[in-house]
């Protein structure tokens, strides 16, 4: 009898340890750093700034930090000066299984007098300058063996070419821009210049392939002096890492805890509020009611037996109040509150070319990374699906 309880105690033993391993990893929080370019691909350079290993040392200061950080993990597509397909850098992450994945660039332009930081999420963005960007960051593929067959239908000299490709933008864009929004926050609080007054949608391919929220930062121009030279600094890239670390600290801390509770380990993207904060905030599987400053009566009747569309505009932390003032005049705004961030929705219609229409005026008031949603009997379907 002795005997057996001492195995009986050594089974428990291994068994709680597995227990505790499991745990372990399902509170990891698993971050995927990019440092653009590499080898060949210098990226940009301007008065021996070179993009490539600039790129490469924050993205290596970031992940020391990120490293000492409890409960996180981090790989990288490069730890050398080594070449690096778009598309695989995408597939790194994914294998990976990241929660997110940010990939870190330096800026140029022909003006040596631009500066300021940029950071992107993905999308079919428009803006020219949007556009310029994208194309810059794409044209590496021609770096790359066959990447006229790997890359079938998309050209790098034409970003518009990605909307005919098999987007995942939708799944991922609230949580994309919401790390986007804390990274631009960041840098302003080092003074920093904020170019287009906050987070920019292009269409880049090494954010197209990651299957999960993703950035990508232009960390500034090297093409400015002044700039380029603190870039290209120990000091100026300490200061630029520390700011991308605690902006991916403060994103983890949000959606994930602070590692003080037990966590569920899943994409924000998959995660469920269980209720809204105040009683005028809906949770998203509900229908939003839309607060409007005119009488309810001169809104137009929805059918509610189709799909409904609206117009997504922005997701924040920050709460506001749903009149005009706040969404550049836009009326017919609605909320919704889901994975702690408030998501802000202009106007409501089962017709889908209105739906456009409202996302066009949305745009022109200056809503660039707006985007179409979805709801079908007061839950949130994919927008494909409603189209069907």
């Amino acid at each position: 009898m002795h005997k057996i309880y001492k195995i009986k105690i050594v089974v428990t033993f291994i068994l709680m340890m597995i227990s505790a391993s499991g745990f372990s990893q399902s509170n990891t929080f698993k971050v995927t750093l990019d440092a653009g370019h590499g080898a060949h691909d210098f990226g940009a350079v301007y008065e021996g700034r070179i993009e490539k290993n600039i790129a490469l040392a924050i993205a290596l200061k970031v992940g020391k930090i990120l490293e000492s950080t409890p409960q996180m993990q981090v790989n990288y597509t490069r730890k050398t000066d080594v070449f690096i397909d778009l598309i695989e850098r995408a597939n790194i992450a994914n294998r990976f299984n990241a929660n997110i994945f940010v990939s870190i660039h330096c800026n140029a332009n022909r003006n040596t007098a631009a500066d300021g930081t940029e950071t992107y999420v993905m999308g079919l963005s428009k803006v020219a300058s949007n556009l310029a960007a994208a194309k810059k960051e794409n044209s590496v593929i021609t770096l790359e063996k066959d990447y006229k067959q790997k890359y079938e239908g998309f050209d790098p000299n034409s970003p518009e070419t990605m909307i005919g490709m098999t987007l995942m933008q939708e799944e991922y864009l609230d949580n994309s821009i919401s790390l986007a929004s804390k990274i631009e926050d960041a840098f302003a609080d080092l003074g920093k210049k904020i170019r287009g007054g906050g987070v920019k949608q292009a269409p880049f391919m090494v954010l197209h392939k990651a299957y999960m929220p993703r950035v990508l930062i232009e960390t500034g121009f090297i093409s400015n002096t002044t700039e380029g030279n603190l870039l290209n600094s120990e000091e100026g890239q300490v200061e630029i890492s520390k700011a991308i670390a605690e902006a991916i600290i403060s994103y983890k801390k949000e959606y994930y805890g602070n590692g003080e509770i037990e966590l569920i380990g899943e994409l924000p993207s998959q995660k469920i509020n269980e209720k809204p904060i105040q009683e005028n905030i809906v949770p998203i599987k509900a229908k939003p009611v839309p607060v409007v400053e005119e009488p309810i009566q001169t809104r137009k009747v929805v059918d509610t037996t189709k799909p409904i569309f609206k117009v997504q505009l922005s997701a924040s932390s920050k709460r506001l109040d749903l009149i005009p003032r706040n969404f550049n005049g836009l009326r017919n705004i609605s909320v919704a509150y889901e994975n702690r961030v408030y998501k802000y929705m202009y106007g409501e219609t089962s017709d889908y070319d209105e739906a456009k229409q409202q996302l066009q005026e949305a745009k022109s008031k200056g809503y660039d990374t707006a985007f179409l949603i979805a709801f079908k009997n007061g839950e949130k379907i994919n927008v494909q699906d409603a189209l069907k």
